[in-house]
């Protein structure tokens, strides 16, 4: 059982970047950005180059680096091109597919026996058999505050607002195209950040790994936000980091029911379900429960 929580935390934590990237898009600036997919790929294929090459701490801003231009050229073809978001996301993601295989040189990188954050600090003997867990959450606990100071800053308060609304922030003399774009490049850097450890942590990379990533990060900021709910800016950041460890720990329990490989991805399919209709499920559940004492109050007059 402490092996299955293990795993959960590490899985959580190892993903939680992405959520985090998908909170910062599409919960802050109102942006469906398509191009978490293909970055998450872009950041696993540089930090396995950069781990091959002996540098697997230089990996990870390396990979931050190259997904920020990726995320550049997202928002330089909806703000300057007039493409709509959704379409400058996928037309970038079908881009970074052919990228990502130019940066491999191949379908795959293997990264068996090589170097890499995780070996270093096992190496050390930091944190013992939770090495792994501890490098991982500290790497995303320094995210989560360096993200909650830089929002509370004057540019991070001008991307909030424009996610909140476009044409207000273009009335105070605050350009949009600056704030999308420095937005968009700063999620697509936390989305290859959670790429480029899961490349270490698994000692592999391939072109397709990115597949799903981003309904799964969906479905972790879902399940954050309607667990703990919306208010402060810290109360949200956690949140996601808790909504992603409680759906990878959903799929742990499945594997541990030992539920089919093949049925794995319907097990994805069904929590993705359950955590985007949650809100919705939780309204008609309350709707219920008053139109039940509604009911049950007309009974007693009678």
């Amino acid at each position: 059982m402490l092996t299955v929580i293990q795993a959960a935390l590490e899985a959580g934590f190892l993903y939680a970047p992405i959520a985090l990237a998908l909170f910062l898009s599409f919960s802050i600036l109102n942006i469906a950005d398509m191009t978490t997919d293909g970055a998450f790929v872009l950041g696993g294929a540089v930090s396995a180059v950069c781990c091959i090459a002996g540098h697997p701490i230089l990996a990870l801003p390396a990979a931050m680096l190259a997904t920020a231009a990726a995320g550049f050229i997202t928002a330089f073809l909806q703000t300057k091109l007039g493409v709509p978001s959704i379409l400058a996301g996928i037309i970038t993601n079908i881009g970074l597919y052919s990228i990502n295989l130019m940066v491999m040189g191949t379908s795959n990188l293997s990264l068996f026996q090589k170097d890499s954050i995780y070996t270093l600090a096992k190496a050390s003997g930091f944190a013992g058999s939770w090495s792994k867990l501890a490098v991982t959450a500290i790497v995303v606990v320094l995210i989560c505050v360096l993200l909650v100071l830089f929002l509370g800053t004057r540019l991070g308060l001008s991307i909030r607002a424009t996610g909140d609304n476009a044409d207000m922030v273009r009335a105070s003399s605050i350009n949009p195209t600056f704030t999308i774009t420095v937005g968009l490049c700063i999620a697509n850097a936390m989305t290859g950040l959670s790429g480029a450890m899961a490349a270490q942590y698994n000692t592999f990379t391939e072109v397709n790994g990115g597949t799903g990533m981003v309904v799964l990060a969906l479905a972790a900021l879902v399940i954050g936000e309607t667990l703990i709910g919306k208010g402060s800016m810290v109360r949200r950041v956690v949140g996601v980091v808790v909504g992603s460890i409680i759906y990878r720990a959903i799929y742990a329990a499945a594997l541990r029911a030992n539920v089919p490989a093949d049925y794995m991805k319907l097990v994805s399919a069904i929590i993705v379900g359950l955590a985007i209709a949650a809100p919705s499920i939780r309204r008609w559940a309350a709707f219920q429960n008053k139109k039940r004492q509604a009911l049950a109050a007309r009974k007693e007059e009678q």
